[in-house]
């Protein structure tokens, strides 16, 4: 045991999840102008900290200096307030503003209500919202549906149980998940704290709904208790939306294309792991997505400052019918891609939801050099006197160069690489 963290210091105790909740929710009104990336404005912020009463702190001061709040995103309880009522279905996102969703108004009016809609979308919401990673990642962060999976068991123990035995059993079972070889004792021991207070978090946001109680130093599964968070969800596979993507690699001939459905709410990262697939990629190398200024992700804090990691953007909040969004994987060879969302449309149940349905050509080898690079292979493979014809065909592994088809593309390989990769980001 590392020590038991504590969720008050990053979640304010008062008011309540619920009447916070419905203020934020009724103080959108006809609605509030969003940012670019999708976020509350930091004035609409600096309204909100003090009237709903989130504990947050705006532009702190630390000594003799003042440190300006970039952006609402790091205000903590605010944000989980504004993407927990996405989730709910309490507010929604249209053409860059807040609106409220007029069918669930009433949920508000109602606390038992509006408290089971809460408890049963609360695994849609982005895990960064519910536990904030800080400086440094939990396993909770990375791992969210399976953590709620863990403590669902234990709390189900006659009895209760104890915050200990909780963050010991996440731990036990999220330690499986992942490969920590190259972890030192140090990192061991700080990811470790990290997780026990996302666990602490997580059972504090359950005990504010309602959903345990405490009862003489035990935590208890409250008998009265609405849906559980589900333990089942993966916002890949079921959406409100389906998103068809006409996916290119620019300046490649031919031309190499894909076109996908994928459901509106997966992640970013997902998004890329998808895209690696069905292109042919090996995910070998960093990548960026860009959409105008805005560039998200890998986490990695030396990544390169104002990227905004991926894990925490959903594809249906940046994106709608007609956006266009850049991908470019391989900085060194510099391979762009341009990913347009060519229409929306519900979700067809008798078929897979996140598929690759039609595409073209040849992924172009890693490490080949880029479009150009792509451009004198082909000829150098095509050419038997050329000087590196030999040197190609020899780092391709393939004996003449008839054996390599630029136009070749299966489908079906394709979408076996899909359920893979998603199959393995799933559980990693």
């Amino acid at each position: 045991m590392t020590g038991q963290a504590s969720a008050s210091s990053v979640y304010g105790s008062s008011p309540s999840l619920l009447e916070q909740v419905q203020g934020f929710a009724q103080w959108i009104a006809a609605g509030r102008k969003l940012t670019q990336t999708r976020r509350l404005t930091m004035t609409d912020a600096r309204v909100l900290v003090p009237l709903l009463g989130t504990g947050d702190r705006v532009d702190p001061v630390i000594g003799d200096r003042r440190f300006r709040t970039p952006s609402s995103r790091e205000l903590v309880r605010l944000n989980l307030l504004f993407e927990w009522s996405k989730a709910a279905g309490l507010t929604r996102v249209v053409s860059g503003r807040l609106v409220p969703v007029k069918k669930n108004a009433k949920l508000l009016a109602d606390p038992d209500a509006l408290r089971t809609v809460l408890s049963e979308s609360f695994a849609k919401v982005p895990a960064d919202a519910v536990v904030p990673s800080q400086w440094i990642t939990s396993l909770v962060l990375e791992a969210l549906p399976e953590a709620c999976a863990v403590l669902r068991s234990v709390l189900g123990f006659a009895g209760g149980t104890d915050l200990e035995m909780l963050q010991n059993a996440v731990w036990a079972d999220l330690t499986g998940r992942f490969v920590l070889d190259n972890l030192d004792p140090g990192q061991m021991t700080r990811l470790h704290e990290a997780t026990d207070r996302d666990v602490a978090i997580l059972v504090a946001l359950w005990a504010e709904l309602g959903m345990v109680r405490h009862d003489k130093g035990r935590i208890h599964l409250d008998k009265n208790t609405p849906a559980m968070p589900s333990t089942t969800h993966d916002s890949d596979t079921s959406a409100d939306q389906l998103f068809q993507l006409r996916v290119v690699l620019q300046d490649t001939e031919p031309e190499v294309w894909r076109r996908l459905l994928v459901p509106s709410s997966i992640r970013l990262d997902r998004l890329h792991g998808v895209l690696q697939a069905a292109l042919g990629w090996t995910d070998s190398h960093l990548h960026l997505f860009t959409l105008g200024d805005t560039r998200y992700g890998w986490r990695d804090p030396d990544f390169g400052e104002g990227v905004i990691p991926e894990h925490t953007v959903r594809l249906a909040d940046i994106a709608t019918e007609g956006t266009v969004i850049g991908y470019e994987y391989d900085f060194g060879d510099g391979w762009e891609h341009t990913v347009l969302i060519e229409a929306v449309s519900s979700p067809d149940s008798a078929m897979p939801h996140l598929r690759c349905i039609e595409g073209s050509n040849a992924c172009p080898p890693e490490d080949c050099g880029g479009p150009w690079g792509y451009h004198d292979l082909r000829e150098t493979l095509a050419n038997p006197a050329a000087e590196e014809h030999r040197e190609m065909l020899d780092w391709l592994g393939i004996d003449n160069g008839s054996q390599f088809d630029a136009t070749a593309f299966d489908l079906n390989a394709a979408n076996r690489r899909i359920t893979a990769d998603q199959r393995r980001r799933s559980t990693h």
